[in-house]
């Protein structure tokens, strides 16, 4: 009778771990195989989306851009007081029309920087300064809402809202002046490329404000001429244009590059 019991409780045990063993190792494995599915379906999308942009001309691509924000544009100009037409300018300027990088990887199409105050996910790109951090978005939306924040929320860019909501031509000056972008030409790129697609108009405006008076006109197919020591990395930096765009734009197969050589930019 003891043996009976003593070998019933063996084999009590012996199934106990068993199971739980397999319970262990199985929960695991379906968890892997659930987040590996999920990150490959976020890849494919991503990758899908970058062929689709890849495939347009410059202008296809802006005017894609602009169909595709300006409602959540217009709805940022009226819940934050700041032009339509700047926020789209800005986003279309900053981002390649949404085919950077920094867009395509991380929905950052602002080009805001992370900042001691940021919390959220950062992802690190070279710009004026080798590997900075830059701050990383769910999507889109959470980017234009960041933008509106960014230049409500700093004193800097205070004296813009006191200027009236259909003067693009002063946020654009004023964006500048408050240090939003390096570039010199930042306020022309941005008056130009308002003027051109007629962005105004999601100001409410009937009627473009002015063109840019006295000072040459930024084009898209603009030339630029290889000189000594350019790469493709600094010709970018100085252009403020990415290199993929550079590449895309001259049909460029490689980063190899002859003195003389012109781009367009």
């Amino acid at each position: 009778m003891k043996l009976v019991l003593k070998n019933k409780l063996v084999f009590s045990l012996i199934f106990l771990l068993t199971f739980t063993s397999c319970s262990i190792i199985k929960f695991p494995f379906k968890a892997v195989k659930k987040v590996s599915k999920s990150t490959a379906i976020k890849k494919n999308k991503s990758v899908q989306l970058e062929r689709f942009l890849r495939n347009m001309s410059s202008d296809e691509l802006k005017k894609w851009y602009i169909k595709t924000y300006s409602k959540i544009a217009t709805d940022q100009m009226k819940k934050y007081k700041i032009p339509a037409s700047i926020i789209l300018a800005q986003g279309l300027v900053e981002s390649g029309s949404g085919a950077s990088n920094l867009a395509l990887k991380s929905n950052n199409h602002f080009g805001i920087k992370c900042h001691q105050e940021w919390r959220g996910k950062k992802v690190y790109h070279d710009d004026d300064k080798k590997n900075e951090c830059f701050r990383k978005y769910k999507n889109p939306i959470e980017s234009y809402k960041d933008h509106s924040e960014f230049l409500t929320t700093r004193g800097r860019y205070s004296f813009l809202f006191r200027l009236p909501i259909k003067d693009y031509v002063g946020w654009s000056e004023g964006l500048s002046k408050a240090g939003y972008a390096t570039d010199p030409k930042y306020p022309e790129k941005l008056i130009n490329v308002i003027e051109r697609y007629n962005l105004w108009k999601y100001d409410g405006s009937k009627k473009q404000k002015t063109k840019i008076k006295n000072k040459k006109k930024i084009n898209d197919d603009s030339n630029y001429t290889v000189k000594k020591g350019d790469t493709l990395y600094s010709i970018s930096k100085k252009q403020k244009i990415s290199v993929d765009e550079i590449m895309k734009k001259n049909n460029l197969k490689n980063n190899n590059l002859i003195i003389g050589q012109k781009l367009k930019i």
